[in-house]
């Protein structure tokens, strides 16, 4: 990977708060249309990396490199919003952008345009989801950057949003930084993992990470041992148990 076509870059990244480590020594580099999930236990830092990668945090050592220009859209974990404020899908929208062509344009893609003119508090979680997907492409991102984005929603409409995500990042040939609790869908559709717990314990392919002993030890052999079964047969999803769940599922 050479460096002049990264579109983001994290050197030796460190935080601590009152003393504790948040996280140490972290390293990345993210390619154009590169999808990179992070991955690991609560409390691992995969927020606060995040937030480090999009400006908002400052570490306390090491470097961030964003490509100049690099227009990137974020959808963060949860949406806060005042439930005695009315708000419409397409004025929430609005707030962040002044086209109405921007707006139309993102509700296509994630499939929502029908819920334009409904209220934000009167639609679904997978529905509020796709919402906060589509003003992450209000900016028609380089780099699209997703905070657990399936967050409160079903299992089909999980597999139905991650397949989305691929389908974005090939549309737009945008690059994907994600954090996900969802390892299935990391094993399927992800070019690279990285398996974080303040610091990063292993990195790579999907497949190699999910045989190193560091990942092993974070998420349990009997897990690791769902996923390895899911990777060596696609053409069916499995839940969270490795359970079958249905037998049309397809990739491309």
């Amino acid at each position: 990977m050479h460096n002049n076509t990264a579109l983001l870059k994290l050197n030796n990244i460190s935080l601590k708060h009152h003393n504790q480590s948040l996280l140490s020594n972290v390293s990345l580099e993210l390619s154009p249309r590169q999808i990179m999930t992070i991955i690991g236990p609560n409390g691992a830092g995969k927020s606060t990396l995040v937030k480090i990668a999009l400006g908002l945090i400052k570490p306390d050592s090491g470097t961030v490199f964003r490509q100049a220009k690099l227009r990137i859209g974020y959808m963060p974990q949860r949406l806060s919003l005042n439930p005695l404020m009315p708000l419409s899908v397409e004025r929430f929208l609005a707030m962040a952008t002044k086209g109405n062509h921007v707006i139309d344009t993102a509700l296509a893609r994630t499939g929502i345009s029908h819920l334009r003119k409904r209220p934000l508090h009167d639609i679904s979680g997978g529905e509020t989801q796709r919402v906060l997907l589509s003003r992450a492409l209000l900016s028609e991102p380089d780099l699209l950057v997703l905070d657990e984005p399936a967050q409160g929603v079903d299992i089909s409409g999980q597999t139905e949003l991650y397949e989305l995500i691929n389908k974005l990042r090939d549309t737009l040939g945008c690059a994907v930084l994600m954090v996900s609790h969802d390892l299935h869908w990391v094993m399927a559709q992800t070019d690279t993992v990285i398996c974080l717990n303040q610091h990063i314990c292993c990195h790579g392919h999907p497949e190699h990470v999910s045989n190193d002993p560091a990942y092993l030890s974070l998420f349990g052999r009997r897990h690791a041992e769902a996923v390895a079964l899911y990777q060596h047969d696609h053409d069916h999803q499995h839940n969270i148990h490795g359970d079958v769940v249905c037998e049309h599922h397809h990739h491309d």
